[in-house]
């Protein structure tokens, strides 16, 4: 992050040669106030001059961005990130060839990749994002293998009468077992265990 400390006749002077050094707009930096400075006698004698530093703000999500770059071409991959905003959501869409690489078994590795992305941009930030890496469409048949998951693990649990407990997965993939499962009569569902090993257990709704 690139900062400066500079100084002025007053604040704003002092603002605008920051803002020159780093060679950025003011709606890019972040300003603190060291010294309001004050005028001397006849505005020259004992005249003390304002002082600031200014530094460069953060873009969070373009972190991200960069993060998943140097990721995959530390792996030896290649990609393109595009990347959607809506609200506090940010989604990471990753292209390129070899992309099975990031992706993993069962997701493993791209889950990995968005619980560290999540780490990196909310990392010294008042503003919380929830991340979202996929991959050439991934996540949409990995819902639809987990919605697929999920009613046949209900159907065991009802036959055998006794608890299921599915695989470890990120919130975004329980969320998706809970809700294809929340019309079901006969079963419960709940997350038990601490990130990032927490996991879902199927419950038959006569058993305690």
């Amino acid at each position: 992050m690139k900062e400066v400390t500079a100084s002025g006749a007053t604040v704003e002077e002092a603002i605008q040669s920051a803002l020159q050094q780093l060679n950025i707009p003011r709606e890019k930096a972040e300003v603190e106030i060291i010294d309001e400075g004050k005028k001397g006698f006849l505005g020259i004698f004992g005249s003390v001059r304002a002082v600031v530093k200014v530094r460069e703000k953060v873009d969070h999500i373009e972190l991200g961005k960069q993060f998943l770059t140097d990721v995959a071409r530390n792996m030896g991959v290649d990609i393109t990130v595009e990347v959607e905003k809506e609200d506090n959501i940010v989604k990471y869409n990753l292209t390129g060839e070899k992309i099975a690489l990031l992706i993993g078994r069962r997701g493993k590795t791209l889950n990995a990749l968005q619980y560290l992305t999540h780490l990196v941009i909310n990392k010294e930030t008042d503003q919380y994002y929830s991340v979202i890496v996929d991959a050439e469409g991934y996540r949409k048949r990995r819902e639809e293998t987990l919605i697929e998951l999920a009613q046949k693990m209900a159907k065991k649990a009802v036959r055998v009468k006794r608890k299921i407990s599915l695989e470890p997965m990120p919130a975004y993939e329980r969320k998706i077992i809970h809700t294809a499962l929340q019309d079901t009569p006969n079963v419960s569902t709940y997350s038990t265990g601490d990130e990032p090993n927490r996991y879902i257990v199927i419950k038959p709704k006569d058993i305690k």
